[in-house]
């Protein structure tokens, strides 16, 4: 992991990337999507879990979190371990027509690392980034929930069901989170107003 991205205090809110390893197209099956939305209403829940954003990509996720435990690092090894281990379940067990090609990729991956011993489903690192102010709070909202608009998936970031845009734009969504306050937008600035406009 690389220096700039080891989380030096567990309590402040961070923005997190989880990627799966070689950037194998998982979350392109709706099944796979739907464990980490039950994993993250469960981490919410029963792990303390305060969550001001998400976006679920075809190959991996972005966060904006915080733990109320003041364990951050532990909750985001857990979410993973979970979500890797029923993910890999349901690949092997359910219909997939990718199932050997992908299981390859995943169990090749443990050869460079003695952490896994079948399989290894996501990178190791978590690119973690503390949210130091208000601003780049907001910053890293609007790139994470932009990231469908910009792989032209979706028109409109709250189009897109597997982020948290929705519940910004229209209070609702699939995980409940922490609504952070939209910032002043400086209405003669032509560029703020065509950003939001894609919400």
């Amino acid at each position: 992991m690389k220096e700039g991205y080891i989380i030096r205090d567990q309590e402040k809110i961070h923005f997190i990337t989880a990627t799966v390893v070689n950037w194998v197209d998982v979350f392109t099956r709706k099944s796979y999507k739907d464990v980490v939305i039950e994993s993250l209403a469960y981490c919410i829940k029963e792990k303390d879990m305060l969550l001001y954003g998400y976006v679920i990509m075809s190959n991996h996720i972005h966060l904006i979190m915080q733990s109320k435990t003041g364990k951050l690092s532990d909750l985001i090894r857990d979410f993973k371990k979970f979500t890797a281990k029923n993910i890999l379940e349901k690949i092997q067990i359910e219909p997939e027509s990718r199932r050997e090609w992908m299981l390859e990729r995943f169990k090749k991956a443990t050869e460079t690392h003695s952490r896994n011993k079948n399989y290894q489903f996501w990178q190791y690192g978590n690119h973690a980034e503390e949210i130091y102010s208000h601003k780049f709070m907001w910053s890293k909202s609007d790139y994470i929930h932009l990231n469908p608009v910009r792989a032209g998936i979706v028109e409109k970031a709250s189009h897109y069901r597997y982020s948290s845009a929705s519940n910004y734009v229209n209070n609702e969504g699939l995980v409940t989170i922490e609504i952070v306050d939209n910032p002043v937008i400086d209405v003669l600035k032509k560029s703020s107003i065509t950003k939001y406009n894609q919400y």
